[in-house]
């Protein structure tokens, strides 16, 4: 057996790690979402349900090992060679992939990633084997049956989650509690039988399908199903006279029984294509390590390695329960369904998601036209939402969280026992949505920036399928016309990349959670934001006078930096102003006199940071372009401009620190002075215009950061003062 070989299976058991690694990561958010945007228990409660789940999983894993071995191609018509390059190519083409969508925050999924980075790879392989043609070693008709499960799943989770939270709404309305206690055991009993038929069919139906109560349950499944309902319900109703929060038991055992499905069943996305590899290395070596062979053997049945898959489940609740990344992917669906609206979206609008907006509400306005008044009052009042106060802290109450595990479950169940090939994450996703559009959480403050965030969560899933077919087929072309060589150093070129993307991102993530502060209180915020007005004003001084500098000395990559830097200030700003809504309804009404100096610090700061952006992206722009530098003349007084803006920034600084703001006539005087500046270089400027001095891009740009330091300055000035306001009514009213 050549070295090679050897080297191939070395890489592809190490990309199954960081595999494992990075499905988890982008999986997660299909069993923890409901019960982390529910608020059911603790996270280390939530966690701890999802880590047996995932053990008890991964224990009975047999899923779709049969795809990587043979579902999409003939493994009789592949040489050992072959074959060999083609799962190292979907090994670096899968994790690549997935990397990818978890640094973005996209939820995709990992079946379809790996079934079409199988069939890209393959076809590559076949292109480069002459010997056959392409419709005989590629199955096509499976590739097929996954893109049009794809498309029944998406339409079909959102419109059952839809329907099914509509009618839950319903019957409970958001003040469910007076109504839960009499119907309430009835309803998670169903939810109830739906998850337990979930888990010992979805799940378990491989470890238990020898079991003569679950033969006896699948031959009659209607009377089954009635009688775990009814024993469940009971059961709920006892539980419930004790006092104890069925709903809450509900998600958890959903919780447990998504994860149980997502390690038995998609496990081997991330360990199948390594096992077959190891399986495929066997195979050869007992043939006396001929590179030549067919692989016909893989179209016989694998059998699980049960040490295999229990060490690849405690890999997998490692990273659930240390990756800072982990619940990064979960964000996106939480922000696109969660109660509250107005603040900050993730997304932003598109003309199509504005399209769908107005045709909702032409639809409505023909509802309203033709439904009685009095039905839609009785409607509205079930829907009616909960005031801050009442919530009990979560993105969404129960009775919704409960709605998504239980319909997923159940289209789930109802897919595998069709055996139709469908996604969890498709399934997970879209329930999630529709049941949000159900619940009333897409309003018009909100439906826009929704609505676009699914489009292209949705988008992303398809390119999902032409990315991975494109990239497994570009490095399998590149293993099979490179030989030895171009294994090895691909191999470890995507190793490097891999291994410094996942540091820097790991790093970014912990960095992140550290600096983020914790608001409870009025009081938090408002701390908070004093000391956000000190640092941002800081990093403005800094990065004005790194710009001009940069520009003088036609710096392109100190340039690049101040405009991500002035763009991160910017972004941060608009946050900010979204936090102030939710900061003034913590404020008592004696402080509303604050309140607005708050309103208008908040808003300086954010015109403050637009100036900047004003700034460095025009010099960026002017030297990335490569155009003629600023003249002598011009640098001299941006020069002397700089020094005067340094200087009233040196002094604004120093107030805000101190919170004595003795000095802000001293800064009258200095805007006056910089601005008597200002004037005077325009006017040379307009000389050098009017002489042919000086390029037309030059002074464009010469001319800009003077008008835009003018603004800058002012509203700097305009924000100290606010601040001084602010602070004085702050600490009277205390």
């Amino acid at each position: 057996m050549e070295w090679i070989y050897t080297f191939m299976l070395a890489v592809m058991v190490v990309l199954a790690i960081t595999g494992l690694f990075i499905g988890v990561m982008n999986d997660a958010a299909n069993f923890l979402n409901s019960a982390i945007a529910s608020k059911a228990a603790t996270l280390k409660i939530i966690m701890t349900v999802a880590s047996v789940g995932i053990i008890v999983g991964a224990a009975s894993s047999s899923g779709m090992m049969e795809v990587a071995r043979s579902g999409m191609f003939a493994p009789e018509l592949f040489t050992f060679r072959d074959v060999m390059v083609l799962y190292l190519s979907v090994m670096l083409a899968n994790i690549i992939l997935l990397d990818i969508y978890n640094t973005m925050g996209l939820p995709t999924s990992t079946t379809v990633a790996l079934v079409f980075c199988l069939l890209g790879s393959a076809v590559a392989v076949s292109l480069h084997n002459p010997d056959n043609t392409l419709s005989e070693c590629i199955k096509s008709d499976r590739a097929l049956a996954i893109v049009a499960g794809i498309l029944l799943s998406v339409v079909l989770a959102f419109t059952c989650g839809c329907v099914v939270m509509y009618i839950s709404r319903l019957l409970f309305s958001f003040r469910y509690k007076p109504v839960f206690r009499r119907f309430g055991a009835l309803w998670c009993g169903i939810s109830f039988t739906a998850i337990v038929y979930f888990a010992l069919f979805k799940g378990l139906k491989d470890l238990l399908k020898e079991n003569p109560v679950i033969q006896f349950i699948d031959q009659n499944l209607l009377l089954s199903l009635a009688a775990i309902w009814v024993v469940c319900s009971i059961l709920l109703y006892f539980a419930q006279m004790f006092k104890v929060n069925i709903l809450k038991i509900n998600i958890l055992a959903g919780t447990f029984a998504l994860a149980l499905a997502f390690a038995g069943n998609d496990l081997v996305n991330f360990v199948g294509v390594p096992v077959a590899g190891y399986d495929s290395y066997n195979i050869a070596k007992e043939m006396g390590g001929d590179e030549t062979i067919t692989m016909a053997a893989l179209t016989n049945d694998a059998v699980a390695n049960t040490k295999l898959l229990l060490a690849a489940g405690i890999i997998m609740i490692i990273t659930l329960w240390t990756s800072k990344r982990a619940l990064s992917v979960s964000k996106t669906e939480l922000s696109l369904s969660s109660q509250d609206e107005g603040g900050g979206e993730q997304y932003g609008s598109t003309s199509a998601s504005r399209g769908l907006v107005r045709m909702a509400m032409a639809i409505n306005a023909s509802y309203e036209r033709i439904m009685p008044q009095r039905i839609q009052r009785a409607i509205a009042k079930r829907f009616e939402p909960l005031s801050q106060e009442e919530r009990e802290g979560g993105s969404y109450d129960l009775i919704r969280a409960t709605v998504n595990l239980t319909t997923a479950a159940i289209l789930i169940s109802i897919a595998t026992s069709l055996k139709l090939p469908l996604s969890t994450t498709y399934v997970c996703f879209m329930v999630s949505m529709g049941s949000s559009l159900a619940d009333r959480a897409w309003g018009r403050e909100s439906a826009v920036y929704r609505i676009s965030g699914v489009l292209t969560v949705v988008s992303g899933w398809f390119i999902t399928g032409f990315g991975a077919m494109l990239i497994a087929f570009v490095v399998a072309l590149a293993l099979a016309y490179g030989g030895n060589i171009a294994i090895v150093i691909v191999s470890l070129l995507c190793g490097y990349m891999l291994l410094r993307s996942n540091l820097k991102k790991n790093k970014a993530a912990a960095q992140a959670e550290e600096a983020k502060p914790e608001v409870k209180s009025a009081e938090d915020a408002i701390n908070l934001g004093i000391a956000d007005v000190i640092e941002t004003m800081r990093s403005i001084t800094k990065i004005y006078d790194r710009t001009m500098i940069a520009t003088f000395k036609e710096n392109r990559k100190a340039l690049k930096e101040v405009v991500q830097q002035s763009d991160e200030i910017y972004e941060r700003s608009k946050e900010r102003k979204y936090e102030i809504m939710p900061t003034v309804a913590r404020m008592n009404e004696h402080e509303i006199n604050a309140a607005q100096y708050y309103v208008q610090v908040v808003d300086y700061l954010n015109e403050i940071s637009k100036s900047l952006i004003h700034i460095t992206r025009p010099c960026f722009d002017h030297i990335d372009n490569n155009h003629e530098g600023l003249s002598k003349e011009q640098i001299d007084d941006l020069m002397k401009i700089n020094d005067d803006v340094e200087q009233i920034f040196f002094h604004i600084n120093i107030m805000l620190q101190r919170n004595d703001f003795g000095d802000l006539d001293l800064i009258m005087e200095l805007r006056d002075q910089l601005f008597e500046s200002i004037s005077g270089a325009t006017a040379n400027q307009l000389l050098r215009i009017k002489h042919k001095e000086t390029s037309t891009k030059a002074s464009m740009l010469y001319l800009t950061i003077l008008n835009e330091t003018k603004t800058l300055v002012l509203h700097s000035r305009n924000l100290v003062k606010s601040q001084r306001y602010f602070l004085e009514h702050k600490f009277d009213k205390r």
